[in-house]
């Protein structure tokens, strides 16, 4: 019998089926129906479901209730962080999706000094250590957020997408330098962030999730960090099988 994980994100929904530690199936939604969902489980036989939200409202989608009656249900808590000592001073206001996102770093990379990087709607860093000490990280505006950000709050600014071919030290003219601004932002951002965890932890994994993950990569292949970075595109639903494996073996 498989898991299936859902993830509820400011942005996407994403869905995973797991067999064990194997990825079976795996696909994200802007809005899920419940004929899509009773499609799935028709698919595949699913006896235990795990759902983490950023929403206060989660319990609000009447998809999640055709689980309830389907399949062993249960609502991802800080508490199924397994092997994770979190020393985050407002735990309650930890977002669940970076709880899932360190829970999969150790999972995966046991005994090793980890920082996820998730490239999303915000960008996140999360450093555990080791031993799984978790003590915090930073949010800052994502990628697509400061492109749209740069027109919104402006009268003169254009709407600019990311260029994954734009590699320049600075723009000549107004989108290029808008480019530069975001994209050379990033980068800088990265690299500081990676050199500062770098200090902190030996045998640092530098792992990058989201959907803005492979992108990430671009900005960081000719830096020192790149021999270092591994990507892990379902990082966070990884964490949360992980979590329902070890809850409830």
């Amino acid at each position: 019998m498989a898991n299936l994980v859902i993830d509820i994100g400011n942005t996407l929904t994403k869905f995973a089926i797991f067999d064990n530690d194997n990825l079976l199936h795996a696909e994200h939604f802007t809005n899920i129906n419940a004929d899509t969902l009773t499609n799935l489980l028709k698919e595949y036989p699913i006896k235990k479901a795990i759902i983490s939200s950023v929403k206060k409202d989660k319990d609000k989608e009447a998809w999640q209730h055709i689980l309830q009656t389907k399949t062993q249900l249960t609502y991802f808590n800080a508490a199924m962080a397994i092997g994770i000592q979190n020393h985050y001073l407002t735990p309650q206001t930890l977002g669940l999706d970076r709880l899932a996102a360190v829970t999969g770093a150790k999972y995966l990379y046991p005994n090793k000094s980890n920082l996820v990087i998730d490239g999303g709607t915000c960008i996140t860093y999360d450093y555990i250590d080791g031993e799984g000490n978790y003590f915090g990280g930073s949010i800052s505006p994502g990628l697509t957020m400061r492109y749209n950000a740069l027109n919104y709050f402006t009268s003169g600014l254009p709407v600019v997408k990311a260029d994954g071919d734009f590699n320049d030290g600075y723009g000549n003219s107004t989108v290029s330098a808008m480019q530069s601004g975001v994209q050379n932002g990033i980068k800088y951002e990265l690299s500081g962030f990676i050199e500062n965890y770098s200090k902190a932890g030996k045998q640092l994994n530098i792992i990058l999730t989201g959907g803005d993950s492979i992108f990430f990569d671009t900005l960081l292949k000719n830096s020192i960090f790149a021999p270092y970075i591994k990507i892990e595109p379902q990082l966070v639903l990884k964490g949360l099988n992980a979590a329902i494996q070890q809850h409830n073996d």
